[in-house]
């Protein structure tokens, strides 16, 4: 395994460069930090590019064995220095990987007969995305569409905060419009939340194939939305704000679906 002292070798100054999406984007590249992730990674399939271990910290996962199946000539090892240089995250377990991305479109989600989808509009914040895949994870949503986003799945705190979920659960990425063509072509219907609506989610018959369209916690969900859903939600809110953090939104609508559906 070849040792990297060096924090000016190449191949380090490129995995700091990883943390914009536009390097990201050109060199096909994204960041996987910790054991568990990896071995989430390497479940769902994808296509490692190479692997940095930082021994002093290694010895501490909970996954030692999730090497076992990459070639030694995609190992790197790397010195203490080297690896606080690289890792995006405090008390990782001294592993880093370079991964291939994915497609995510449309046309590649598999779905149930009676579906339960996530559509997120314009979301900004990457440990919010990250949220909310961990939410679809945990209550096995058949998918999360994410509708023209100012962040991207693979930014490395988007990857933190899904713990691995984005691994774990269908994801596409498109515009508006697709989505919507997408779920008209299947029969689901759209429900968006809105602060003003006059249904109540929990009065809301989620038991058919169901969307929820969440929006951001600035402006909530854009007028293209508003019109072409099929159904207008709120939760109800008694304090002096008007919103809640969209991830825990989406959580209380998901669960509410989950419960009526004999989750």
């Amino acid at each position: 395994m070849e040792k990297i002292v060096s924090l000016q070798n190449t191949r380090i100054k490129n995995i700091v460069k990883l943390s914009k999406a536009k390097e990201r984007r050109e060199q096909n590249l994204f960041i996987i930090e910790g054991a568990r992730e990896l071995n989430l990674a390497l479940m769902a399939g994808y296509e490692v590019d190479s692997v940095f271990v930082c021994p002093e910290l290694f010895v501490k996962t909970d996954y030692p064995h999730v090497l076992e199946s990459i070639s030694d000539n995609k190992k790197f090892e790397v010195s203490e220095a080297v690896f606080e240089k690289i890792a995006y995250r405090e008390g990782s377990d001294g592993l880093l990987t370079l991964a291939k991305p994915k497609g995510h479109t449309l046309t590649d989600l598999k779905l149930s007969d009676t579906p339960f989808l996530i559509i997120l509009e314009s979301v900004e914040k990457p440990g919010n995305l990250g949220a909310v895949l961990r939410t679809a994870d945990a209550a096995q949503a058949d998918a999360v569409i994410v509708c023209d986003p100012a962040t991207d799945i693979y930014n490395p705190n988007a990857i933190r905060s899904s713990v691995g979920c984005v691994f774990t659960v269908q994801t596409a990425v498109c515009t508006s419009q697709e989505a919507l063509s997408y779920l008209r072509s299947r029969n689901i219907k759209a429900y968006a939340a809105e602060l003003n609506a006059s249904q109540w989610y929990q009065d809301t018959d989620f038991t058919k194939p169901s969307a929820i369209v969440m929006g951001t916690e600035a402006d909530g969900l854009t007028l293209f939305w508003l019109d072409n859903a099929d159904y207008r939600v709120k939760i109800p809110m008694r304090g002096k704000i008007d919103s809640l953090n969209v991830s825990v939104s989406t959580a209380i609508l998901t669960f509410e679906a989950m419960r009526q559906r004999g989750f």
